[in-house]
């Protein structure tokens, strides 16, 4: 088949892969194709649902001698749900056009369908596939999650006024496509300042409500806190915690994390939300936890919504705390930077090329 005729199929099964809603597992969309005609196509929706290949068999009705697009390298294991190989190699597909090779050491679909008399092709769009499922290959290959620091500032990088005024900085524009992020994550972090002077629920405007996890070494959070009102609550605190607080709000629902001493150990809870298999991490605040992240060098992408004013002052709140660096030479320098026009704000993105 001609290579343009691939890519086209391609494309489809990746626009079919991003209506999926999959961690912690990877978004997959598939395509069957035969004689040049698409006979099937689906995609991965849920974990624990079908995945995208079995789901495009199921939609070919028949799939003997027909060409399997699919965006990930086939699971050959089992997980939530049976292996994908044993249906690919059972309907008789003899050839599979494979994005990218799956990142997960358990996965060795190609192999195996490759042992079975079947011609698989790798690479087809690679970059686009490996973007789709950024957090995942990133949790898979460095063994912890994805986090993104997001922050709304003024021009001059403040996030309150001296007095603690930050309402409101950013648009309602800026501030609805920051909701519709958190739907992205699959955790949000914020530090007990915000809590106790914002007082947020942390809900998402769009997909499921992440896992909210509040940083709190000495478990100041109040128990009626708007936040402890829903259920997937993480309070993640240290070893001199009252002990009386911490049944207190786990009698309430929240999970109650001690992660180290005197304050809170940063990578100790990475890899705690790892183990959680909590692929991607949205930084909220404030300054201090943005900080102490930056310092940790647990920033991987940065998300920053700026507003045409000026706050001014030396001792308004700025939107990254932490020790920081001494050089310029040693500053967090972004790449693969992006600028998005929302309203009169702006929102810059990039990916740390250097890091404190």
């Amino acid at each position: 088949m001609p290579v343009h005729h691939d890519e086209q199929f391609m494309r489809r099964a990746l626009a079919l892969a991003k209506k999926g809603r999959t961690s912690p597992n990877p978004r997959v969309g598939a395509v069957i194709v035969r004689g040049g005609s698409v006979i099937g196509e689906g995609y991965h929706r849920k974990a624990g649902q079908p995945h995208a290949e079995r789901e495009a068999l199921r939609a070919a009705d028949g799939a003997e001698g027909a060409t399997l697009y699919v965006t990930l390298e086939p699971c050959s294991h089992y997980g939530r749900t049976p292996p994908c190989t044993d249906a690919i190699i059972g309907a008789g597909i003899t050839r599979v056009v494979c994005a990218v090779e799956d990142p997960n050491p358990a996965v060795s679909g190609i192999e195996l369908l490759r042992a079975a008399g079947i011609d698989v092709e790798v690479g087809l769009m690679a970059e686009e596939a490996r973007a789709l499922n950024e957090a995942y290959f990133f949790a898979m290959e460095r063994g912890r999650p994805y986090v993104v620091l997001k922050t709304a500032m003024s021009l001059d990088g403040k996030t309150a006024t001296r007095g603690g005024d930050s309402t409101w900085i950013t648009s309602p524009t800026s501030r609805d496509h920051a909701h519709r992020v958190r739907g992205e994550h699959d955790a949000i972090v914020v530090g007990i300042g915000t809590v106790l002077a914002d007082n947020p629920r942390l809900r998402a405007i769009d997909g499921p409500d992440p896992l909210r996890i509040i940083l709190d070494s000495s478990l100041r959070l109040p128990l009626d806190a708007a936040v402890l009102g829903d259920s997937n609550v993480l309070v993640a605190t240290t070893a001199r915690a009252d002990a009386a607080k911490v049944e207190a709000l786990r009698a309430m629902g929240a999970e109650v994390l001690p992660c180290g001493d005197d304050r809170v150990d940063l990578p100790a809870l990475a890899a705690a939300l790892h183990e959680r298999e909590i692929r991607s991490v949205l930084l909220e605040g404030g300054s201090a936890v943005h900080g102490a992240f930056m310092d940790a060098g647990l920033v991987d992408k940065v998300m920053a919504y700026i507003a045409p004013l000026l706050i001014g002052g030396a001792s308004a709140v700025p939107a990254v705390g932490g020790t920081g660096v001494e050089r310029l030479s040693g500053a967090m320098r972004l790449g693969a930077v992006t600028v998005q026009r929302l309203g009169d704000d702006l929102l810059v993105t990039g990916t740390p090329q250097t890091r404190p």
